[in-house]
């Protein structure tokens, strides 16, 4: 007991004298000294304990036992302060050295106030709405002790079967990018050491939105060069806004599973990033690997993962079980061991815990009013406008009686999404309740849901629906996912409305009354049937707490959508995967071929074109990427290159005039496409390298510009090499990625 209280003693006396440096001295180089200092006094077993995260379980008591010895380094899955302050007071007071405990939650899409999931989010091409949403959250969690989260999900996915598409920002490169980048700013705020950020956790390193099949945990196949050129940048993008942790995936690329991947974590994250924060392992990913079939037993998962890169296991315990022994037989060196605690003890006094390990259990940030209007806000901009048939939203005066019906209507817990632990059904306004509350004495609602949810296959409120509709000047018909049909393990094979929901759509269909279809999912549906039902269809990923209100807002025009297809939507799973970006065939269909229906009965044996398309999908998707309609419209004009002969270190300026066309204020998408026409390696037929959100007013016109860097256009090559190759390129400014007209520049050496 003397030893411990020497060396706490002594410990806290080089924080003190560090402290008073710390003016003189570069604010990083005395964390160094820090660490330094308390890693020479530790054990292997404190070090390993610090290597170890639990998950938190009932009783407290045998977690303190644990702490005091030194044998947890971070507690994921606990939310109550008084419980969080007891622990940490174990760690800081009770334990030999006095570290505190890093807590850990999912926050993904909010804490209490919980915003679009991410893939909505994406929708709204606004990295400030993804800031705010992370930067609420990341105040809400904290306020109770939670100073890491596992966010943001930036794997690139483009199989919508897959359900945790939900939880990513969809298919492209450069908007996850955008968005990742934003999202890790918004938790960490300004410093990491104010008590209301967290840590935030880039996942999945990497790959794991290609899984096979779509099919959660699965392995994917991706060879470097397409590794490089599609899933690694958003990572590299967030490691260099200073994320301070990463997440390891749980599939394996190429046989190698990411837990056991020296090439990603220690040539490619911490050699060529300088990486220098924590890398912890998914859910038991690193015990996993023994039913991968890469490690016989988990003294083989111990030793793989750690001479890998990773610096904290999640729950498996085979670091603290079979390090010692692996240590012994030389299998895994300690100077590996000292640099994982580093890892970890740095970002533990980058985030003050050694300061403020406490939180004030009587603190209430939650649901505060600017939290609720940022989330509302955000709900509003992802909501993407698919269809508006002879301009039938917004709705007017005219309409006097409106049906409500749908699963959907009123389904406060389904509509907050997937992913969601903390988040509270009692405090998420529906579109039901939005609707009466905000125009319930200027028009009179019928309420039918027709379906009790959205797998319900009982016809047997349809026709009430039906009487409903009929008697009413318009119908809204909310449809879509629950919860719990999207997200990790909840994927999908067949992406049709659930249940008789497209049924409903159909019965309803007859009652031959304008007709608007708010659909709310967690990924893109094979609606195409629904949407030509429909004069008006409203997308809007699972859109949180305030989704009521939003679109209840977009309804009757008190606000304009603005949202576009983070992903492509298609006609058909057929068609999956289907994304804009693809690479060119050798035979690109021409959209003149022949299609299914047109063949004729008995015709010869020929290959109709010998081009790459699908007899029954046709060309098209049923939405392509970027894709969403206003309540007005934008014209585009005068688009200008600065120049159309460059160095590949020059700055290409393009122009354009976007003016409104219409009859409403509203905002617009503009995107910026590139196609490198002829590389060394085949290159996507486009590539999304810009976007802005522009409001203009009705008749008003404005000159936008955007700025790429030549640098920009750089890929890796056919030598594996990171360059812009000299050559033509291919431009579009357009509101999506199939519209506008090519302008051709050229780069050369």
């Amino acid at each position: 007991m003397r030893t411990m209280k020497f060396i706490s003693a002594a410990f806290a006396l080089l924080l003190g004298v560090t402290s008073c440096q710390q003016k003189q001295e570069n604010p990083e180089a005395v964390i160094e000294q820090k660490v330094d200092a308390l890693l020479s006094q530790m054990t292997l077993e404190e070090k390993l304990g610090q290597m170890n995260q639990i998950s938190s379980y009932g009783n407290i008591d045998d977690m303190i036992a644990l702490i005091k010895k030194g044998e947890i380094g971070s507690i994921l899955n606990e939310v109550d302060p008084a419980r969080i302050n007891a622990l940490q007071r174990a760690a800081v007071q009770e334990s030999r050295l006095g570290i505190p405990l890093l807590i850990a939650r999912d926050v993904i899409h909010g804490y209490k106030t919980i915003f679009p999931i991410p893939l909505g989010q994406a929708a709204s091409f606004d990295p400030q709405v993804a800031e705010d949403g992370a930067r609420v959250a990341a105040i809400e969690a904290s306020s109770v002790g939670i100073r890491w989260t596992f966010a943001p999900m930036i794997d690139i996915a483009r199989d919508p079967r897959w359900g945790r598409i939900a939880e990513g920002c969809g298919e492209d490169t450069y908007l996850t990018t955008v968005m990742g980048a934003a999202m890790v700013k918004g938790y960490q705020g300004d410093s990491l050491n104010d008590p209301t950020s967290i840590a935030a956790c880039p996942k999945h390193f990497v790959g794991y939105g290609a899984t096979e099949g779509g099919r959660d945990y699965n392995s994917t196949f991706i060879p470097e060069r397409r590794l490089r050129n599609v899933y690694l940048p958003p990572f590299e993008a967030a490691a260099k806004a200073g994320a301070a942790t990463f997440m390891t995936s749980f599939n394996d690329n190429d046989g190698v599973p990411s837990t056991g991947n020296t090439f990603i974590l220690r040539d490619v994250l911490r050699g060529e990033w300088g990486f220098d924060g924590i890398v912890v392992t998914d859910w038991a990913s690193a015990a996993e690997m023994m039913n991968h079939g890469f490690a016989a037993d988990e003294k083989e998962v111990a030793q793989k993962a750690v001479n890998a890169g990773v610096d904290m296991e999640m729950v498996s315990y085979t670091f603290v079980k079979k390090l010692p022994e692996l240590i012994k037989e030389g299998k895994v060196q300690e100077a590996t061991i000292d640099n994982a605690v580093r890892n970890i003890l740095r970002i533990k006094f980058r985030l003050g815990l050694f300061e403020q390990p406490y939180v004030d259990e009587n603190k209430n940030v939650m649901y505060a009013p600017a939290h609720l209007e940022a989330a509302r806000r955000a709900a509003v901009e992802s909501a993407i406008l698919l269809k508006n048939e002879e301009q039938t939203l917004p709705l007017g005066k005219a309409v006097k009686t409106v049906a409500i019906i749908g699963p959907m209507a009123d389904a406060p817990y389904e509509q907050m999404g997937t992913w969601v632990f903390d988040g509270e059904k009692s405090h998420t306004v529906t579109p039901l309740a939005a609707i009466r509350e905000q125009f319930g004495d200027k028009v009179q609602i019928l309420y039918e849901p027709g379906l009790g949810y959205s797998r319900d296959r009982n016809t047997g409120g349809i026709a009430k629906a039906v009487s409903a509709a009929s008697r009413a000047d318009a119908v809204l018909v909310f449809v879509g996912e629950e919860a719990i049909l999207s997200g990790e393990a909840h994927c999908l094979a067949d992406l049709n409305l659930q249940g008789a929901q497209s049924e409903l759509i159909e019965a309803i269909a007859r009652a031959g009354k304008p007709l608007i279809t708010v659909v709310m999912a967690g990924r893109p549906l094979t609606i195409g049937k629904e949407v030509e039902l429909s004069d008006a269809v409203l997308y809007m990923f699972h859109p949180g707490t305030m989704g009521g209100p939003a679109v209840a807002d977009l309804l009757w025009g008190k606000a304009v959508p603005s949202g576009k297809t983070p992903v492509t939507f298609p006609k058909m799973v057929g068609q999956i995967p289907v994304y804009y970006a693809h690479n060119n065939t050798g035979r690109p269909a021409t959209k003149k071929e022949t299609l299914l229906d047109d063949i004729q009965i008995e015709a010869g044996q020929t290959s109709l074109g010998c081009t790459s398309f699908y007899m029954d999908a046709g060309f098209d998707p049923l939405f392509p990427f970027g894709y969403g309609l206003s309540y007005t419209t934008f014209a585009y004009s005068n688009i200008k290159l600065s120049a159309t002969d460059l160095k590949k270190d020059d700055v290409l300026t393009i122009t354009f005039d976007l003016e409104n066309t219409g009859s409403y204020e509203g905002t617009e998408v503009a995107q910026l496409y590139v196609q490198d026409k002829v590389g060394s390696v085949t290159r996507p037929v486009k590539e999304l390298k810009r976007f802005a959100r522009i409001t203009l007013k009705p008749g008003e016109k404005k000159n936008v510009s955007f700025e790429l860097p030549i640098s920009e256009l750089a890929f890796w090559n056919i030598d594996m090499q990171h360059t812009v190759e000299a050559g033509d390129f291919n431009l579009w400014v357009a509101p999506d990625s199939q519209s506008g007209t090519p302008i051709t520049f050229k780069v050369t050496d």
